[in-house]
């Protein structure tokens, strides 16, 4: 996962390299005014492959919850059954439409009406009946089970509410080992809590990775993932403080994460640098100062393939089954370079341990 490959018409040829290079999945965000539309790209992805699954990392509880149910629908009927989508309270994307990211009691809400919209159940949505049961009858090429909603969190609220509607959880702490323990502990206890078999949900997590040859290409490798890194890490701290569990470390750089992207987030023309001799779609999107190196290292994975593997693995044996692997930043590494070699490099060399 990552910005939308570019240009986004051509996905499928990445999607099918993907899906010879050992990748289960491609996901793309939801960013109106930033980012393609995630639908009708993913369809493009969809069609050109026959194994990969597709999806959405993340999408936003922009559109009335009748019209992003018939989208999901569509997309994993097209997929034929593939597709698995991911959905937040939607902070970034909020912003840029100079909004506030839904409140945890309206997402509940809204997940729950998703859900079942999904299911092909009757929603009441403002005092009318609603149901997209009808698609699959009019086309049973689009006739499929449910898709797998899973919920982006990071804080216990929402970790509750992913425990009681959702079919998985997908953390959004980085790669500390400690931190993801402590969440895969707060799901299950939710999940007991909500009267639901632990079992039952799925549980992943978004991390962001970079492959480099030592040293000196380190730098290059962060810089691939460094915008990944300030928009996660900004989930770690609420209204300006760093959430539990937080290094105090890990305070300062978060929070200029947090600054930096409100600043280009709510300017219509934030991130909007062109680099100079660069590729079509190259930017200088995010501000370069926010982070330092060693907190994209601490926060991501940066490392050679072997490195890589072996702490994707470490990740996995807590528990979590779905990984999203942040492979690039908006504006960063457009021929997709990383989103290969871990393909070909570092997936490989994970399957062959399993």
């Amino acid at each position: 996962m990552g910005a939308t490959p570019v240009p986004a018409r051509d996905i499928g040829r990445l999607a099918r390299e993907m899906e010879e290079h050992g990748w289960a999945g491609l996901a793309v965000g939801e960013a109106h005014g930033i980012l393609p539309d995630p639908y009708p790209t993913l369809t493009l992805a969809a069609a050109a492959t026959t194994t990969l699954k597709v999806g959405t990392a993340v999408a936003v509880p922009l559109r009335e919850p009748v019209l992003a149910a018939s989208a999901m629908a569509t997309v994993h009927g097209f997929a034929g059954g593939r597709a698995s989508f991911s959905i937040g309270r939607g902070d970034g994307a909020m912003k840029v439409l100079q909004r506030r990211p839904m409140r945890v009691a309206e997402f509940e809400r809204y997940l729950r009406e998703l859900q079942a919209l999904l299911r092909g159940d009757e929603v009441d949505l403002e005092g009318a009946a609603t149901s997209i049961g009808r698609i699959g009858l009019i086309d049973p090429s689009l006739d499929r089970p449910k898709p797998p909603v899973n919920v982006a969190a990071t804080g216990p609220r929402m970790i509750g509410v992913a425990a009681r509607w959702a079919d998985g959880i997908s953390f959004a702490v980085g790669a500390d080992v400690e931190r993801l323990r402590e969440g895969v502990a707060t799901a299950r206890s939710a999940c007991r809590e909500a009267g639901r078999d632990p079992g039952e949900l799925v549980l992943g997590c978004y991390l962001q990775l970079a492959v480099c040859d030592g040293d000196a290409d380190r730098d290059r490798a962060r810089e691939a993932i460094r915008g990944l890194v300030m928009t996660h890490s900004r989930f770690s701290a609420f209204e300006g403080r760093a959430l539990a569990g937080v290094t105090d470390r890990d305070h300062q750089p978060i929070r200029r994460s947090l600054d930096a992207m409100e600043s280009v987030l709510r300017s219509s023309r934030g991130g909007m640098t062109e680099v100079a001799g660069g590729a079509p779609g190259e930017l200088d999107f995010y501000p370069r100062d926010a982070v330092d190196a060693s907190f994209v290292d601490r926060f991501a994975i940066v490392g050679d393939p072997d490195y890589c593997a072996r702490r994707l693995g470490e990740i996995a044996a807590l528990g979590i089954e779905r990984i999203y692997i942040g492979t690039r930043g908006v504006g960063a590494d457009v021929a997709e370079e990383n989103t290969r070699r871990i393909g070909r490099e570092v997936l490989q060399r994970l399957a062959a341990t399993r």
